[in-house]
């Protein structure tokens, strides 16, 4: 279960499964693309003070379970985690833009739901065995 924490007033424990995919469903998250998007996110989650505390890819799309603050808005979260990564991968992978000439790396829609402590475990097999097929 999702760790409760406390803030200067009030208590919460908030966890939310995102899911979003790459720009017409172009399978680029393999082999050093996916593993740096992952520190990156990761790295961007750190930066903005929430968590990411399961994340795997299936070559067009990352799932995400992100543990955050009541100060989180899920649209800002969303615009900091596709945006920075986005321009970090075209800047560190150049050949992305080969399959990507619009110049966009992810569909700007997205998938997100809430987590409970009823559903986290199962979340988490489901995000853990995106890769297992």
């Amino acid at each position: 279960m999702s760790e409760i924490k406390h803030g200067r007033g009030y208590v919460y424990a908030i966890q939310y499964h995102i899911v979003w995919c790459v720009k017409y469903r172009h399978k680029i998250l393999v082999e050093e693309i996916d593993v740096r998007l992952k520190e990156i996110l990761v790295q961007i989650a750190s930066d903005n003070n929430f968590t990411i505390s399961e994340i795997e890819s299936d070559s067009d799309h990352i799932h995400l379970l992100v543990d955050c603050t009541p100060q989180h808005s899920i649209p800002g979260m969303i615009k900091a985690l596709k945006g920075v990564s986005a321009r970090l991968l075209f800047k560190e992978f150049p050949k992305i833009r080969q399959k990507l000439w619009g110049g966009n790396l992810w569909n700007p829609s997205y998938f997100v739901a809430t987590v409970s402590e009823h559903t986290e475990a199962q979340i988490r097999t489901y995000i853990q065995n995106q890769k297992v097929k």
